[in-house]
């Protein structure tokens, strides 16, 4: 098999989020960065499929030079390429950013062995569009399947398992397909120490993709307001299990 992967580099879950002066970007003068969880878990597959199937594993983001680290944090996990669609940090939505991969997985089967199977997130942690993964099945004329929580390669095909409802939707299309995982499909390991020291060595294909112009137009970001907490003390000791009763009714709970 061989396994493209398509990551994003955004800022990590915690922290306080603030803008900058002209509301145009996240100030990140004190962020760390990851890859969206989601493809976390996209990585983690991928590298799975490899070790049960046999083959190659190619991770790909686009990004500035910065995105070199979550590239490296892929290959420390097993994947055994990496390729950087260099950007000069201007923010690229869903179209452009299909795109740029489109030409990018066209030169690369041009080059070598097409894709069997091409990973992504259901959707960015910071954006959270849904969309580049179905912009590039459309491009490339694939199958795609979405929202995938368990995923099996099978005589050809690739059977994906989806949650709906109270049970679930089960899809079979044929290979090469792009599929969409959500977190939860695995349990991601974390890097071996030898593993980050291969990494370190390995080398970064650089492509620069061309830039297209954005589809949509950004005018100025907002962050939401924040919510207040509050905490109510209803005693100590027994002396609080009425309260307790109480407060449960409030809710519902009993």
């Amino acid at each position: 098999m061989n396994i493209l992967v398509c990551v994003k580099r955004v800022p990590a879950a915690g922290g306080k989020m603030s803008l900058t002066a002209d509301e145009q970007e996240i100030d990140t003068r004190y962020f760390s960065f990851t890859v969206s969880p989601h493809e976390e878990c996209a990585i983690e597959e991928a590298v799975r499929l490899i070790e049960a199937h046999g083959g190659s594993s190619t991770v790909l983001t686009l990004g500035s030079d910065a995105a070199i680290e979550q590239l490296r944090e892929g290959m420390a996990l097993g994947i055994e390429r990496a390729v950087l669609l260099e950007t000069d940090g201007r923010e690229w939505d869903g179209g452009a950013t299909a795109g740029a991969i489109v030409e990018a997985v066209r030169a690369q089967e041009a080059a070598g062995p097409k894709f069997d199977l091409l990973l992504f997130g259901n959707e960015a942690a910071d954006s959270g569009g849904y969309q580049v993964g179905i912009r590039v099945a459309h491009a490339l004329d694939l199958p795609c399947v979405t929202g995938v929580k368990e995923l099996k390669i099978q005589d050809g095909k690739a059977v994906a398992k989806c949650q709906a409802g109270g049970g679930w939707d089960i899809f079979e299309v044929p290979l090469p397909a792009v599929i969409t995982v959500k977190e939860g499909i695995n349990l991601p390991r974390y890097p071996s120490l030898p593993g980050r020291l291969k990494a370190k060595k390995k080398p970064i294909e650089r492509i620069t993709p061309a830039w297209n112009g954005n589809g949509l137009e950004k005018i100025r970001l907002k962050l939401p307001p924040e919510r207040d907490h509050r905490v109510e003390i209803l005693g100590k000791g027994p002396e609080a299990a009425a309260k307790a009763v109480e407060l449960f009714q409030r809710l519902g709970i009993v």
